[in-house]
């Protein structure tokens, strides 16, 4: 062996027993730890209780691992209580507000259920004036969808109906039937909207308008029998006075048509009268002043003169007549007024 392998043997011997004395060093000084460690923990503590009376002193011994143990115990048993306590404490806040919010939704359905309720009373007065309606017109009335042999009672099935599908609500289940009712309701209605349209002409032709326009207006003496407001004897009240209180208020033409009077006479005052297709006349009496001259064609709607005062009159008012033909006719037959105004 040369010399140079010799002493690579002897540094690597050199070496390992330096590492192995460095690891016992290691091992011994964490040895040393666990054992002073362990001694610490193993210190005999005494624990007197002196109270102030002259009772009897209570002592007890311990060490020092079992007072640390119980100090954690302590620490843990207290953060826990600390902990499930903050819990009950959200957990009941959390509960108030979910009975909050259930009072309050049960007062939201309870309201919901009274508009329900509405809604359904509107629904039946919609269902009779519509199929009033539809018999005048001479229109096949709706027919519900869910039962077809049905009469055309319309909403019958719906405000008749006790049998619900298993887990779906009354409310629910009616405001299905009223929207399925509405829907086949919309092609009726299309019908008279059409049939509207083409007799649009119609309408303009005969006198369906009130002839004031101030919608502040009364009915200050109705067609028929009444006593005379002068001379206190029954007549005949041949049209109907409509009063706003004042006079030159806009008077308008009930009806398309042809003025053919444009005049004054000693009861009517000044006056005017339309003639109309189909054979019918409007009279305007007791007006104050004339828009429209003889002979001049006007619109339904048209300002023909203004309410006045003039002729036998106790008050500024449009007294207002219907002619067919020879007849005279109430006027209240052909607009859409209220005779208690």
């Amino acid at each position: 062996m040369s010399k140079t392998q010799r002493a690579i043997k002897k540094i690597e011997k050199r070496v390992a027993t330096n590492v192995t004395k460095g690891f016992g060093s290691v091992l011994k000084s964490i040895g040393n730890v666990f054992v002073r460690t362990f001694k610490l923990f193993d210190s005999k503590l005494t624990i007197m209780i002196v109270p102030h009376s002259q009772s009897k002193v209570v002592n007890f011994q311990t060490n020092v691992f079992a007072l640390f143990l119980g100090i954690l115990l302590f620490i843990g048993i207290l953060t826990s209580f600390f902990y499930y306590n903050h819990r009950s404490v959200s957990a009941n806040m959390e509960i108030s507000n979910l009975m909050d919010q259930n009072r309050q939704t049960l007062a939201s359905l309870d309201e919901l259920r009274d508009e329900n309720a509405n809604l359904f009373q509107a629904a039946k007065r919609f269902q009779t004036s519509l199929s009033q309606s539809l018999s005048l017109l001479g229109i096949d009335q709706v027919k519900s969808n869910s039962d077809v042999s049905t009469s055309n009672s319309d909403l019958s099935s719906l405000f008749t109906s006790t049998e619900m599908a298993q887990g779906t609500s009354r409310e629910v289940a009616d405001i299905k039937e009223l929207t399925t009712y509405l829907e086949d309701a919309v092609k009726p209605i299309e019908q008279i909207g059409k049939m509207l349209k083409t007799q649009q002409n119609l309408f303009t032709e005969i006198p369906s308008i009130c002839p004031v326009k101030n919608p502040n207006y009364h009915i200050s003496m109705a067609f028929g029998p009444n006593l005379h407001p002068i001379n206190g004897t029954w007549y005949i009240h041949k049209g109907l006075d409509f009063s706003t209180w004042r006079s030159g208020d806009a008077v308008l033409a009930t009806a398309s048509g042809q003025v053919v009077t444009v005049g004054f006479d000693n009861s009517f005052g000044n006056y005017i009268i339309i003639k109309h297709n189909h054979g019918m006349y409007t009279r305007y009496a007791h007006l104050n002043s004339f828009r429209v001259k003889k002979g001049q064609t006007v619109d339904q709607g048209d300002i023909i003169g203004t309410i006045g005062n003039t002729g036998v009159s106790t008050g500024p008012h449009l007294h207002y007549e219907v002619h067919i033909g020879s007849d005279v006719v109430d006027p209240a037959k052909y607009i859409n007024i209220n005779l208690s105004k």
